[in-house]
């Protein structure tokens, strides 16, 4: 399953890349949310994990360009995942069109968990390769 994480934050990249360290996740990052779309794109994301707080944008923001890349036909459909700071930003998320959220700190079984529920047919590949 490739994975785009957009974070400016070297915690939150670093959190993710270490809960997803199975061999059937690929983990790409883009720093700059501006960028995401194309990153995005670039690495066939299968999923799109973006942190609230990130740049100037927002990871409320990058959920939107990617649901627009989407419907524009610029992107095959690719589910959204927001990382939060507080219980409260839960309402943000979901205003935000995202399709699942996790609270930071995170454990790896929660984020393994809300991808395969996300991307189940792309789940269900990897897990027959292994």
């Amino acid at each position: 399953m490739n994975i785009l994480v957009v974070a400016d934050e070297t915690w939150v990249i670093t959190e993710v890349e270490a809960a997803l360290s199975e061999s059937r996740y690929q983990v790409t990052d883009a720093s700059n949310p501006h960028d995401a779309v194309k990153a995005c794109a670039d690495a066939q994301a299968d999923v799109v994990i973006a942190d609230l707080q990130v740049g100037t944008m927002g990871g409320m923001a990058v959920v939107r360009e990617v649901r627009a890349a989407v419907s524009a036909g610029d992107l095959p459909p690719t589910p959204t995942l927001l990382l939060l700071d507080r219980a409260a930003d839960a309402f943000i998320a979901g205003r935000s069109g995202a399709d699942g959220w996790l609270r930071k700190p995170f454990g790896a079984f929660e984020l393994r968990d809300l991808l395969d529920e996300l991307a189940p047919a792309v789940a269900d590949a990897g897990a027959d390769s292994e």
